[in-house]
């Protein structure tokens, strides 16, 4: 009677659906293939190595050119103390002035005042170029010894009246000193030089300099006259 009653229960189960064993997958479904994409991928690879390969060719293509290392001022000119090379992207568009022309470029003058750490163009540069306003140019003939052995185009100086060699007299202006200096002080101060040249011949030294300085007109009159009483001494500015 049991066993019936055990049959019995087993018999009222449903049966349970089969598991898929662990090495069976479900099937899935084929990639679908883009060529459009492909080709895009690989265009897109292409486009990026020309641009790499361009910029590179573009950084090797440079020109050596002027920059000035010192202020210049409008009406002084370019020297190798105020100017170095330097290199830079070749580009038609821009006018550099080549360092390959740096003897040619010294002939010219400045415009306008070029500062420091500026890449030159030619049309900062002309033959005769109009001195700032309230400036003017003076001319000086300087025998050895009224100046300093080392002086170049760009320094900042002062001019001083001194009396004639041996003379120990007064000036023009009514001073006097037994140095001969003007008491007083400096017909200039912080005058630049223009220029510089050295007032020789192929054989002889003479020991004689040229300088064009740079003034305010107001003391323009006064340098210019003790000028040509060869009474003017010049001196470094302090600093400078």
């Amino acid at each position: 009677m049991k066993i019936q009653e055990r049959t019995g229960a087993g018999a009222g189960r449903s049966a349970a659906p089969a598991q898929p064993s662990v090495g069976d997958r479900l099937p899935t479904p084929p990639r679908e293939r883009k060529p459009a994409l492909a080709a895009l991928a690989v265009l897109l690879i292409l486009v990026g190595a020309l641009g790499a390969t361009m910029l590179v060719l573009q950084a090797g293509d440079r020109i050596e050119v002027v920059k000035v290392t010192k202020e210049i001022q409008a009406g002084e000119v370019v020297t190798k103390d105020n100017a170095t090379s330097v290199m830079v992207a070749a580009d038609d568009s821009i006018n550099y002035v080549k360092w390959s022309q740096l003897d040619t470029l010294k002939t010219l003058k400045a415009k306008s005042t070029i500062y420091a750490d500026t890449v030159v163009m030619g049309q900062m540069f002309a033959k005769k170029a109009s001195l700032p306003a309230g400036k003017a140019s003076v001319g000086l003939a300087l025998k050895e010894g009224t100046y300093p052995a080392d002086i170049k185009a760009g320094d900042i100086v002062s001019a001083y009246r001194v009396g004639s060699a041996g003379s120990g007299s007064s000036n023009s202006e009514g001073n006097s000193g037994s140095s001969g200096t003007s008491a007083g002080g400096a017909l200039v101060d912080n005058a630049r030089v223009n220029s510089v040249a050295a007032d020789d011949d192929a054989t002889v030294s003479t020991g004689n300099l040229s300088l064009t300085l740079l003034v305010d007109q107001a003391d323009a009159a006064a340098l210019a006259s003790a000028a040509a009483a060869n009474e003017v001494a010049i001196v470094h500015v302090p600093g400078n």
